[in-house]
């Protein structure tokens, strides 16, 4: 089947997508904040090494955030919706939290600073969870992939707000209470902005007991934690002290938490998490569209994980030569080939785009190798760094869409964020398979490898074939309003 063909201008040129475009930024702003901008801060003030890299932790948040996503579904504040309402209340949030970290010192208050930056990662985390699920709701299928694209853009803008440009206001002219004061008026325009968007269409709320969906969150928290500080206590070290002996430790303690979690969210009746992956699992090969969400990109993820250290050290570029290609012309060319990527799909089936943008993200790959076995060469690194990031882009495009048009709507804060955390598995482990294979192999040999990693995602697509297209099917939905 195809999908109905609309005007590229109509598709990027309406308010849902506007909203994309805002709303993304919106999310995209507390991540630098709360790590790079954060750790900059902590370091011109003068804290220890030691206490600088504890702050790492604040990140936690975003790993476990499916965790409490299903409590987005199941909740909703009054006024704006099931959506807006948690977004207009995590962006306030993040508007006091700033306000009171501007009015803290690092040195004297380093618990207070610790407990803000937390804080500020929570509702980073679960703006995130209600974003990804307000724009699986709102867009229209033939907008998922330019929804994707926009939402790209504007989260990369914003990391440069609160990165680099956060870096040299504070630097330069506001100091660093100043600095923090004026991202607390942009999370309050960012709330302003959300009463603008447009409603997401109704869908019929869930409905369960509260104590028992509370009691049912605190005894799955409470058994995957208990679960994984338990396993902790063993003598691991008795296995050896390799590097892929601590990976497979900590992976085994990793799987029996989250099966004791979920063991515990099913005797205590935790509907709110339940429901969403029983609704999943009643599709037709469930367990392959997961695992073609964990391999999709997985060669992508490869050649990314030692990329810069191939170019450094393998190359023999030097860093400024490469942080101004990677970051620079790789940033940009990764937004073009999302917002090519998300005109593509408003056009094409979602099966025939993900083939054949994982197709490119594979082709992509040899860029690398032809860096390796040729004489060093400026242009060549910038047209194979451009190409790659090209290529992801559009891949990425197409695999937001892919995760979105697989979310239930009834489900869809949960259902995104469970996938999403499932897509990240692949890039945890790629990177001590990578130095270990460099090590052996070569760099050669390694990103040849790189290419072949893509391929069983694409096996696996192919076989997928028939679920993919019905995915494509419009759902009885949604009028196309506020355009």
């Amino acid at each position: 089947m195809t999908v109905p063909a609309r005007p590229i201008l109509q598709v990027f040129g309406n308010r849902r997508i506007a909203a994309m475009l805002l709303l993304g930024f919106a999310s995209g702003l507390p991540l630098a904040l709360s790590a790079g901008t954060l750790q900059a801060w902590l370091t011109v003030e003068g804290l220890d090494i030691r206490t600088i890299g504890f702050f790492a932790l604040a990140g936690l948040p975003y790993t476990f955030k499916f965790a409490w996503a299903p409590l987005a579904d199941r909740f909703e504040p009054p006024l704006l919706g099931r959506r807006r309402s948690w977004l207009v209340v995590t962006q306030l949030g993040l508007a006091v939290l700033c306000f009171v970290m501007a009015a803290l010192d690092p040195k004297a208050s380093v618990a207070a600073v610790g407990a803000c930056a937390v804080a500020i990662a929570f509702l980073s985390a679960s703006q995130d969870i209600v974003f990804d699920a307000y724009r699986t709701d709102l867009l229209h299928e033939n907008e998922r992939g330019a929804g994707a694209a926009v939402s790209v853009l504007g989260y990369r803008l914003a990391m440069l707000v609160s990165g680099g440009l956060a870096l040299i206001l504070a630097d330069q002219w506001l100091g660093w209470p100043g600095m923090f004061r004026a991202m607390a008026a942009l999370f309050a325009l960012m709330a302003a902005i959300t009463l603008w968007a447009p409603a997401t269409p109704p869908t019929a709320p869930l409905r369960s007991d509260v104590r028992r969906e509370l009691v049912g969150f605190v005894a799955m928290i409470a058994a995957g934690v208990g679960t994984f500080w338990l396993l902790r206590q063993l003598p691991w070290q008795l296995l050896g002290t390799g590097r892929f002996v601590s990976l497979g430790a900590d992976t085994l303690m990793l799987l029996a938490a989250c099966f004791a979690a979920l063991q515990a969210a099913r005797r205590a009746g935790f509907p709110s998490f339940l429901a969403p992956w029983d609704a999943f699992f009643s599709r037709e090969r469930a367990a392959a569209l997961l695992a073609m969400i964990v391999l999709y990109k997985l060669g992508d993820a490869f050649a990314g994980s030692l990329s810069t250290t191939f170019l450094i050290r393998g190359a023999g570029f030097t860093a400024t030569e490469v942080g101004a290609v990677n970051k620079v012309l790789g940033l940009v060319a990764t937004i073009v080939g999302a917002l090519v990527g998300g005109a593509w799909l408003a056009k094409r089936p979602l099966y025939g785009s993900l083939m054949l943008f994982g197709l490119l993200q594979a082709v992509s790959n040899f860029g690398y190798w032809l860096i390796s076995v040729l004489p060093k060469d400026y242009l060549l690194m910038a047209a194979a760094i451009g190409f790659e990031n090209l290529c992801g882009g559009m891949g990425t495009a197409a695999f937001v869409a892919f995760l979105m048009a697989l979310t239930d709507r009834r489900f869809s804060a949960a259902q995104y964020a469970l996938l999403s955390a499932l897509s990240a598995v692949g890039r945890v482990y790629v990177g001590p398979a990578s130095g270990v294979m460099v090590e052996a192999f070569g760099w050669p040999t390694f990103f040849v490898f790189t290419v072949g990693a893509a391929l069983p995602g694409l096996v696996l697509l192919r076989w997928l074939k028939p679920q993919v297209m019905r995915l494509d099917r419009p759902a009885a939905a949604a009028p196309a309003t506020d355009d």
